[in-house]
């Protein structure tokens, strides 16, 4: 038995307002007709003008040989895990070292402008240097002057660390800037010390409105790991490199290429779920 409170009307929705809802129906469904329409055509300009050609044969068997890249991808699966195993010590070492610089150029007091100079130099220095040149100095340079030999695993580790934690810590410097001056008085009020203030007020909220931009850097990093072949490491596009002397075909390299495409890519749509998610925070309550 379903019992009814006096007066309860059901509600129904206005005519203006089962207008509005049949108006964004016909939009909806116009909007998927139209993108149907422009993909076909798109696909039927790639055929005429691309894939119906004479010269795309020969960029075929050049480029994209299936034979050529199964007899080619175990070896370069096997330089890609080099590639992996120094992007994996980058990431760590690039984050300390990115987030120590990034304290030193946000020090306050006149007693601190040296560690503060130093530090700008640091950046601006390795922000400017190409990533090539700098595995060629301390790819070659550092060995010399040591005398020593050094694995090229730990020579990529270190040009890696000095160029990417210059970016990094400049994107982190700019989120501990954003944090209101409020959230420290308030911290120092409570009784926190500098450090505390650092650790439990300012770089948590800092690091959450960085996320994405370093993510963005993880990804360059993930890219430019592999150029480590330079110093003589037999990482995936030595090995593609390799494979191709003999084969005379390119395929190999597109298998390098592809690897490192299915490794950006988790990172990438992590990068877009996490920016989603953080601009539908910020912006909750404010559409109308």
């Amino acid at each position: 038995m379903t019992l009814h409170q006096p007066g309860a009307a059901t509600h129904e929705p206005s005519a203006l307002e089962l207008d509005r809802r049949a108006y964004r129906r016909r939009q909806s469904q116009r909007s998927v007709l139209v993108a149907i329409a422009s993909t076909i055509a798109f696909g039927m300009l790639a055929w005429v003008f691309v894939f119906n050609t004479d010269g795309w044969s020969a960029v075929q068997r050049s480029f994209f040989d299936p034979e050529v890249a199964l007899q080619a991808l175990p070896r370069v699966w096997s330089g890609f895990l080099l590639n992996l195993q120094v992007l994996g010590w980058s990431v760590i070492t690039v984050s300390v070292f990115a987030l120590l610089i990034a304290l030193l150029r946000t020090l306050r007091g006149a007693v601190f402008f040296p560690v503060r100079v130093v530090a700008a130099v640091y950046t601006d220095l390795f922000r400017g240097l190409p990533f090539i040149i700098v595995l060629y100095l301390f790819g070659f340079g550092l060995p010399t002057i040591l005398n020593t030999r050094i694995p090229p695993v730990v020579l990529g580790v270190i040009a890696v660390t000095l160029t990417y934690s210059a970016y990094v810590a400049e994107v982190i410097r700019a989120g501990i800037e954003a944090v209101h001056p409020s959230q420290r008085l308030a911290a120092r009020a409570l009784g926190l010390g500098y450090v505390q203030t650092l650790r439990r007020v300012v770089l948590p909220q800092a690091l959450r409105k960085v996320t994405p931009p370093l993510m963005n850097d993880f990804i360059s990093m993930q890219k430019d790991v592999g150029l480590v072949s330079i110093l003589g490491a037999i990482d995936a596009v030595a090995a593609a490199r390799s494979v191709s002397s003999l084969t005379y075909n390119f395929t190999p390299y597109v298998v390098a290429g592809i690897l490192f495409v299915l490794l950006a890519i988790p990172t990438i749509r992590l990068t877009d779920w996490y920016t989603a998610r953080l601009r539908e925070r910020e912006q909750a309550g404010s559409v109308l």
